[in-house]
């Protein structure tokens, strides 16, 4: 199985006007990759990618890409109820040599079952660069749709060049076995806390919006196969509250920097008692 690593699903940061702070962006990925990650996932569910406009993408990827990252080092998230719509951002990744891509499911029919979310992903394969790899990406309480074991399986076997790996970022537990035993196509745990158990039945790494915080000690984890007790409650913690905007917080009050904080609606921040009650917990400037 090929290994990834760890990637840091980016946190996307935005000017007082709305706009990317593609600066920012650009710093904050250059210090992830010095401070040991693989690579970075841009326009994840982190980086609040569905809420990025088709239109500003490309100065996002540009960004990093004039900042001196590799195209290797990059996943990019594409997103879309039409598989045309997430073959152009595909094509649009392509061409700027990016070439792998995280791909959830069509989120808005979401009855339509695993035979439906293959057609869409067979019509995606179709529409995209014969040359793009897929990364299927599994978050059923976000987008409503799963992508089960088995639909992974059928999609690898139909178009094994294409489909490179699933995220499963469901944190179930049985799935996650499910898949890394199957052995069928590269697993990436999404939930940091699980991580440390997978890399043993086989995981080759995590896409993880932690790492904004931690890549280090993320790092040490997928080397280590082992637990890091403190990390595990901060995630608790974490995922206690509303996910962007919490890590937002602690990423800026990590680094000084306010700005970090600003999201893209449909989100809204941390009331000030949520943020007052993780800050006094997990304040501690853990990304400076």
């Amino acid at each position: 199985m090929a290994q990834f690593g760890i990637l840091t699903a980016l946190l996307t940061p935005f000017a007082a006007d709305g706009s990317i702070d593609g600066d920012r962006l650009a710093g904050h990925a250059a210090s992830m990759v010095e401070r040991g990650v693989s690579g970075v996932t841009l326009f994840g569910t982190t980086g609040e990618g569905a809420s990025i406009a088709a239109g500003e993408r490309q100065a996002g990827i540009s960004a990093l890409l004039e900042c001196g990252l590799s195209p290797e080092r990059i996943v990019l998230g594409a997103y879309g109820s039409a598989a045309a719509d997430a073959a152009a951002q595909i094509d649009e990744g392509m061409r700027a040599g990016i070439t792998r891509f995280l791909v959830p499911p069509p989120f808005y029919f979401s009855d339509a079952g695993d035979e439906g979310v293959f057609l869409w992903f067979a019509a995606l394969m179709a529409l995209s660069s014969p040359k793009a790899g897929i990364i299927l990406y599994n978050i059923p309480q976000v987008t409503g749709v799963g992508v089960s074991p088995s639909l992974a399986s059928r999609l690898k076997e139909f178009h094994p060049e294409r489909i490179v790996a699933i995220k499963d970022s469901s944190g179930d537990w049985p799935n996650a076995v499910r898949l890394l035993e199957g052995k069928v196509l590269p697993v990436l745990i999404g939930d940091e806390r699980l991580l440390h158990k997978a890399v043993p039945l086989g995981c080759v790494g995590s896409i993880t919006g932690v790492a904004n915080l931690y890549p280090e000690r993320l790092c040490n984890v997928l080397t280590s196969s082992t637990e890091d007790p403190m990390l595990t409650r901060t995630v608790d913690r974490i995922v206690g509250l509303p996910v962007i905007p919490t890590l937002k917080v602690l990423l800026a009050d990590a680094l000084g920097a306010p700005a970090w904080e600003n999201l893209r609606p449909p989100l809204l921040g941390l009331t000030a008692e949520q943020k007052s009650e993780i800050l006094a917990l997990e304040g501690r400037g853990m990304a400076a």
